[in-house]
């Protein structure tokens, strides 16, 4: 698997793509996985650099509000309702200082509920049992040559469970927590259940939303997702979260669907 990372460090609040974050749509754009990752990890450098209880990242929403060139972006975090057991952050990212995504994050108070845990789905085979995919034989881009895809079953079109990893650091010499590694890899689910060849459709998000009710741990980023297209321009993409231990959250796409240029739809 490669080595290396998906962002390189500039100085505290800007970093520079490699090329392993190119885009699936168009190589010289930005894939939002990765770049989901970092703005988690750049929300939690905020918290760290300011004493407050330690409280848990439990929803975070991106909007996608542009085109996101593979380029220098800077990060910004700022508290919107600070609290000791709830807390509203939000993080802006911008490329050649225009905003390409706002993202939201409610952090909650952790405490013991281990007696009444319970309700979620059962945990997936492990990935140590699968076979790897190629995911890059549908998609190009560097980020998506970047991963180790390993389906629990032949992927179907609109419905596909899977293990994501990568062998590549989020950001170059830095420690970057599980989490901001789990997300970096969440937005992959638009790709492995594809209901239409990408070549005839296009088919990006324009937002991802992630609710989760058990931090993530390890290196792999579980995926049991479903994509539905609807009627008038369209689609929702929908994952249940899983790590190796069982379910974790889920995570919801808005989805803009239309021919694509040249093509009939066909």
């Amino acid at each position: 698997m490669s080595t290396g990372s998906y962002f390189e460090p500039v100085d505290e609040h800007r970093y520079e793509p490699t090329g392993h974050a190119g885009g699936a749509w168009d190589p010289d754009e930005q894939h939002f996985s990765p770049l989901g990752g970092l703005v988690v990890h750049a929300i939690e450098r905020h918290l760290a650099a300011r004493p407050g209880p330690g409280l848990l990242l439990s929803r975070i929403s991106f909007d996608i509000l542009g085109r996101l060139a593979l380029d220098e972006c800077e990060i910004r975090v700022e508290t919107l309702r600070p609290g000791r057991t709830i807390e509203l952050v939000e993080a802006v990212v911008r490329i050649a200082g225009r905003p390409v995504v706002r993202a939201r994050a409610w952090l909650l108070g952790a405490g013991d509920t281990a007696a009444v845990a319970g309700g979620g789905a059962a945990p997936l085979a492990p990935p140590q049992t699968l076979e790897s995919w190629p995911m890059s034989s549908r998609w190009p881009g560097g980020y998506i040559a970047s991963l180790d895809v390993r389906p629990l079953a032949p992927p179907q079109p609109g419905r596909t469970t899977a293990w994501v990893s990568t062998g590549l650091d989020l950001v170059a010499g830095r420690t970057v927590s599980p989490l901001a590694s789990y997300v970096a890899l969440v937005d992959t689910a638009n790709g492995i259940a594809v209901r239409e060849s990408p070549t005839a459709w296009i088919f990006p998000n324009v937002d991802l939303t992630l609710h989760l009710h058990r931090r993530p741990e390890g290196r792999w980023t579980g995926l049991d997702t479903t994509v539905v297209f609807g009627p008038a321009g369209q689609g929702v993409t929908s994952t249940v979260l899983h790590d190796l231990a069982g379910p974790v959250g889920h995570a919801q796409q808005i989805l803009t669907v239309r021919p694509a240029p040249g093509a009939d739809g066909g």
